[in-house]
């Protein structure tokens, strides 16, 4: 039976779990095809603050992609580029999507779930996670499209060591190579993830959109121009900048609304 990309928004923050039971939510091809989906649906959404990406119930965010169809799927170089373009469609949607995204995860986070995970803004884990991409005990390599986030995240040598040695790494060692930015007791997940989600949703939703924009904007090697470092003084034009200023003077909570 087929997996599923289950999405549901509550206060502004969108949760978007990644479904595959008995498979320990392993991607299948329409999955991919779904979170691509999902993830433009939800950027187009304006009134949204943060997107929260889990597996769905507690053993594993996602046990990589689905080997089974890979015979059928992925059996020539034809198939192979169609499967992976899907594959990249999904990963972008989540790098482009304009809103902070949250990567919560518990067990294994493996192969084409690190790869989604590695996409998303901030990663928490919980101690029982597991992280690697061990494909090459199954005989093939990972395309360089989806390669070239986890480059971004951890480099080259780290990357290396996840792919030539096909180990599973625990969330200890996750944390200490960069992988996730924080590591709590299962039981803690929960409340870890919706007290950063909060942190995030009292901030102006703008400057979430443009300290993305920036950071990502940053990692070319182009020197700004001088219309780009005068389109980074946008936020001089909006209410939320008065609104926090104001409520910065006054000794209140601000209250943004996005404009």
């Amino acid at each position: 039976m087929p997996g599923s990309i289950l999405s549901s928004i509550d206060g502004g923050v969108a949760t978007v779990r990644i479904a595959n039971p008995g498979k320990l939510n392993a991607v299948d091809l329409g999955m991919w095809r779904q979170l691509a989906a999902t993830l433009a649906e939800l950027s187009a959404d304006d009134a949204l603050r943060c997107v929260v990406l889990r597996g769905d119930g507690v053993d594993a965010f996602a046990a990589g992609g689905d080997l089974e169809e890979f015979l059928t799927a992925r059996a020539t170089v034809d198939q192979a580029m169609h499967y992976h373009g899907c594959v990249g469609e999904a990963l972008a949607a989540i790098a482009d999507c304009p809103h902070p995204t949250v990567a919560m995860i518990q067990g294994p986070c493996i192969g084409g779930g690190l790869e989604i995970a590695g996409q998303c803004d901030l990663r928490l884990a919980g101690e029982s996670a597991k992280f690697g991409a061990p494909i090459n005990r199954a005989g093939f390599s990972m395309y360089p499209g989806e390669m070239a986030g986890l480059l971004r995240l951890v480099g080259p040598a780290v990357l290396l060591e996840i792919l030539l040695e096909g180990r599973i790494l625990p969330a200890a060692e996750a944390l200490q190579k960069g992988l996730v930015g924080r590591v709590v007791p299962d039981e803690r997940l929960a409340d870890e993830v919706a007290a950063a989600v909060r942190r995030i949703c009292d901030g102006a939703p703008l400057v979430a959109r443009w300290h993305k924009q920036w950071v990502r904007r940053l990692q070319r090697e182009a020197p700004l121009s001088e219309a780009e470092l005068r389109d980074s003084f946008a936020f001089l034009d909006t209410e939320d900048y008065k609104e926090g200023l104001a409520a910065f003077l006054e000794k209140r909570k601000p209250v943004f609304k996005g404009r």
